[in-house]
């Protein structure tokens, strides 16, 4: 595309945009979902707050955590420490139900449609909320998934039912739901038992998060097969009326979602950008004719277009 400048979101007409978005999704050949980071917030998945908390106040009060992202990075003085901390921090983000109906809601936008999600989040909602997960790619990795540490080999491994028995041992209960709780008035363990502690089965290493933070994220071959099914809708694709539908994507890695659609919208005269995003709502002034931009909270936002369609 070239240099560009960037345009924000009208201050005005903000039913119209939900009105143009509505209509963009009836006539659509196919839609384009790049979610980021803002989709999971407005869902209530929040790193800091009741929520940071209320599932890790002794870890506060020990050591003085101002968010539960920055915490996992804290050189905790032994592994059974270590993954009391990232247990909870599995669980809540990937296991735990999302307190809003931010994903069924797109869900119910996308249902019926060809459609495709890529997205940077590591927290499995769509696949919770019941997308089809033919139809997603995970490009960063997933927090129900260890690897190696080392790497010795590219494959991953699920890690829910230790993540269970971690929590479990902390001192969480499951309740009908088959949720887990910490019983009221009790204090959680800030250990795991060290046969917990997970072990890769091929060199004895000690497992990690298969999350992209460095060169030893490992790209197994479920990560390849959704890299080819994306690549393959794109080229599906190509010229037709596509909807680029990008919800809550920032500026850590503009790369995977926002520059590409970006280019995409711009090389396709039948396509459509739409950017929902909180206070970040901007598209490249050449593409502004087909953008719709809207700046407010992308849960609102959906179900406002979701009765337009009903």
């Amino acid at each position: 595309m070239g240099p560009f400048r960037l345009v924000g979101a009208p201050k005005a007409r903000r039913a119209e945009q939900i009105d143009r978005v509505a209509r963009e999704l009836e006539a659509c050949d196919a839609v384009i979902v790049g979610a980021g980071a803002g989709l999971s917030t407005s869902a209530g998945l929040t790193y800091t707050g009741e929520r940071f908390h209320r599932w890790f106040g002794d870890f506060i009060e020990k050591y003085g955590f101002a968010d539960m992202y920055s915490s996992g990075f804290y050189p905790f003085n032994t592994f059974e420490e270590h993954w009391a901390y990232w247990s909870r921090y599995i669980y809540c983000n990937r296991y735990d139900l999302v307190p809003a109906r931010v994903y069924t809601d797109l869900l119910n936008l996308v249902r019926g449609r060809d459609y495709f999600v890529l997205t940077t989040n590591v927290d499995h909602q769509f696949q919770l909320a019941g997308f089809d997960k033919q139809r997603l790619f995970y490009t960063q990795g997933d927090y129900g998934l260890w690897q190696c540490s080392e790497p010795c080999h590219k494959k991953t491994y699920d890690n829910g039912a230790t993540v269970r028995a971690m929590l479990e041992a902390q001192g969480y209960v499951p309740g009908p739901d088959g949720r887990l709780t910490l019983p009221s008035g009790t204090r959680p363990r800030m250990e795991v038992p060290s046969e917990l502690v997970p072990h890769c089965p091929a060199c004895g290493k000690p497992m990690s998060m298969n999350l992209r933070a460095d060169a030893t994220f490992v790209e197994d071959e479920g990560w390849h097969a959704a890299a080819a099914r994306w690549n393959d809708f794109q080229r599906r694709h190509r010229g037709m009326r596509v909807l680029y539908l990008e919800l809550g994507v920032g500026w850590n890695t503009p790369g995977i979602i926002k520059l590409p659609f970006w280019q995409a919208t711009s090389g396709n005269e039948r396509a459509t950008y739409v950017c929902i995003n909180q206070g970040e709502a901007v598209a490249p002034a050449q593409i502004e004719r087909q953008a719709v931009l809207i700046d407010g909270d992308i849960g609102a936002v959906l179900s406002q277009v979701k009765i337009l369609l009903v």
